[in-house]
């Protein structure tokens, strides 16, 4: 307790003999001292300006950070360039350009009347927007594996982390710098944002890739029902991780683009075509999707069109011809021609 009250008093003399320097005949004026002490909120890069209200009463004023003298009076004792004063009136104030973090602390504005030096003190609290300066590299992983994900962010005061995958069916993360994500699935793959918000600026946001590799899955197949000498159309779709190989077999032999054949792989579908079918290509046929992660496949079936039959409307009476008694009706009159003949030629 020694101690302290003797730097108190060093201090407090040091005050003295600096308010004593500082040259006469300015236009100063005294302290506003209504409020001793205050806290100024200023976010980095922004302008601060310290305000200190002074009357005729004043000889002697100056302004302090911590132990060192910025201004005496007029006279500018700081090589800072980003400092200067505010005098208007009554006003005897400390602007601060672009304000950093180094700037924080208490600033004293002293006066010396005619009576005791007094003091008003002022501290200055510099907010810094949340910063995302660690984030993870996007991510390649097979499904069942484990996933760590990192989004370390810096600010004043501490912002929150938070993650997220933007997918609307997705279950949310923990709020947390690190993720764990035990056995991940295909159904988590996607796009990750990584937010850090202390409320000083609009958060900082940074996004991570997961893509999960997994085995092929044929989840759509269509056979086809085709004429003799038509074109038969065989369709088979799948999903994995990455882009699957297909392959088309007949029984047991593997189908190419020959005469008859062509097959056609767009992405994640094939699609088999069989012109002129013949009597021979009926059957089942195999789709197989492959990637590193594993093989599946599935049957499908290319079938004989069945011809409609054509059933005709039954005919009521007196409708449409009789065959049969025209057929009666023309024999009748060639045997009446041919016995006419034979009179005439008396046969």
């Amino acid at each position: 307790m020694v101690g302290r009250g003797s730097c108190k008093r060093q201090l407090q003399a040091a005050l003295l003999r600096l308010l004593c320097l500082i040259p006469t005949g300015l236009p100063v004026r005294s302290v506003d001292m209504q409020r001793t002490t205050d806290n100024i909120t200023i976010r980095q890069g922004d302008t601060a300006v310290i305000r200190c209200i002074v009357d005729d009463k004043v000889s002697k004023v100056a302004w302090l950070n911590r132990s060192n003298i910025i201004f005496a009076g007029e006279d500018k004792w700081s090589l800072d360039p980003r400092v200067d004063l505010v005098t208007k009136g009554q006003e005897y104030s400390l602007r601060i350009q672009k304000v950093d973090v180094y700037d924080e602390g208490p600033y004293t504005c002293s006066i010396q009347t005619q009576q005791l030096p007094k003091t008003s003190q002022v501290h200055l609290i510099v907010q810094v927007p949340a910063n995302i300066y660690n984030i993870s590299e996007d991510i390649l992983v097979n499904e069942g594996e484990n996933v760590s994900l990192r989004c370390l962010a810096n600010g004043r005061p501490e912002p929150i982390v938070s993650w997220r995958l933007l997918n609307p069916s997705a279950e949310p993360l923990e709020s947390d710098e690190f993720v764990e994500i035990t056995g991940i699935t295909r159904s988590q793959a996607g796009r990750y944002e990584c937010k850090a918000t202390n409320d000083v600026s609009t958060p900082d946001v940074k996004y991570v890739n997961i893509v999960v590799n997994y085995p092929p899955f044929i989840k759509d197949v269509k056979s086809s029902e085709t004429q003799v000498g038509h074109t038969g159309v065989l369709q088979c779709i799948a999903s994995a991780v990455p882009t699957p190989e297909f392959a088309w077999y007949r029984d047991e032999k593997r189908l190419s683009n020959t005469q008859g054949i062509q097959i056609q792989i767009l992405g994640f579908r094939t699609i088999l075509f069989v012109s002129n079918v013949t009597e021979d290509d009926y059957g089942n046929y195999t789709c197989v999707a492959s990637n590193k992660m594993g093989i599946h496949n599935a049957s499908l079936f290319l079938y004989k069109a069945v011809l409609p039959t054509i059933k005709y409307p039954a005919r009521g009476p007196g409708t449409g011809k009789d065959i049969n008694g025209s057929a009666c009706l023309a024999q009748s009159m060639w045997l009446l021609l041919a016995s006419i003949a034979c009179l005439f030629f008396k046969c």
